[in-house]
C-alpha cells in the first residue's frame, strides 16, 4: 500500500521538476500579456483572471485586442479557436500516452494543461504518462504564466521600454531549448524540426503563399 502511494507522489515531483523551466520560461512572455492588457484599458485583475483560466498565449493576445476593439461575440469565439485548434491535435496524440480507463473529470484537467511546451515534453516521454506526472507536468507552467501577468500588470512601468520590447522572444528561446538537444539523438524528431521550419519559411516569405 505505502508503494502505491508514493508513486503518484514521485510522479508528481517528477513532472514538478521538468516543468519548472517552462514555468520559468512563461513569466517573461505572460509579463508582456499583463503588460499589453492593461495598456489596453483592461482592469489587471482581469488580465490576471485571463491568465489563470486560459493558459494560452497567442489566443489571448489575439483575444483582448479583439475584446478592446469591439469584435462582435461570434468573431471573438473563433478567432481564439482558430488560434488553438493546434491544441485539439496535441490532446489526441496524449490521448494514445495516457490510461484508456482514466476518468474523463481527469482527462479535462490535463485538457486545460496542454500547451506547445508541455505537450513537448510530455510526448518525449519513453512510458505512459500517468496524471500525477502530468499535473505536476503543469503545475509551474501554470503559476508561471499567471505570477508573469501579476508583474507584467503591476509593476510594468518599472520596466524600460527596451526590456518591455525584448520580453516576447523568451518563450521561443525555451521551445527551442526543449526540441534541439533530443532532435541530435532522434531521427524522427530532426525531420520534424526540419520540415516544420521550412513549411514556417513558406508560408513566411514565399510571395502568394505569405498572404494565407
Amino acid at each position: 500500500r505505502s508503494q502505491t502511494q508514493e508513486q503518484p507522489k514521485s510522479e508528481y515531483v517528477r513532472g514538478l521538476l521538468l516543468g519548472k523551466s517552462i514555468g520559468l520560461g512563461y513569466v517573461p512572455v505572460s509579463f508582456t500579456f499583463g503588460l499589453v492588457a492593461v495598456q489596453m484599458g483592461f482592469d489587471p485583475w482581469v488580465a490576471v483572471f485571463i491568465s489563470l483560466t486560459n493558459l494560452a498565449s497567442a489566443g489571448q493576445f489575439a483575444g483582448i485586442r479583439m475584446l478592446a476593439g469591439g469584435a462582435p461575440a461570434i468573431e471573438l469565439a473563433m478567432t481564439p479557436l482558430v488560434v488553438n485548434i493546434r491544441y485539439f491535435l496535441m490532446s489526441l496524440s496524449l490521448t494514445q500516452k495516457i490510461d484508456s480507463k482514466l476518468p474523463t473529470w481527469k482527462r479535462c484537467i490535463m485538457a486545460f494543461g496542454v500547451t506547445d511546451e508541455i505537450f513537448a515534453l510530455a510526448a518525449m516521454e519513453k512510458e505512459d504518462v500517468s496524471f500525477p506526472f502530468f499535473g505536476g507536468l503543469m503545475t509551474c507552467p501554470i503559476v508561471g504564466w499567471t505570477l508573469g501577468t501579476v508583474l507584467g500588470a503591476f509593476a510594468a512601468e518599472l520596466m524600460p521600454p527596451l526590456v518591455q520590447a525584448c520580453m516576447g522572444i523568451a518563450l521561443y528561446c525555451m521551445f527551442i531549448a526543449i526540441i534541439v538537444p533530443p532532435s541530435r539523438s532522434n531521427k524522427k524528431i530532426f525531420y520534424s524540426i526540419v520540415i516544420a521550419s521550412a513549411l514556417s519559411c513558406l508560408f513566411k516569405y514565399v510571395p502568394g503563399i505569405n498572404q494565407i
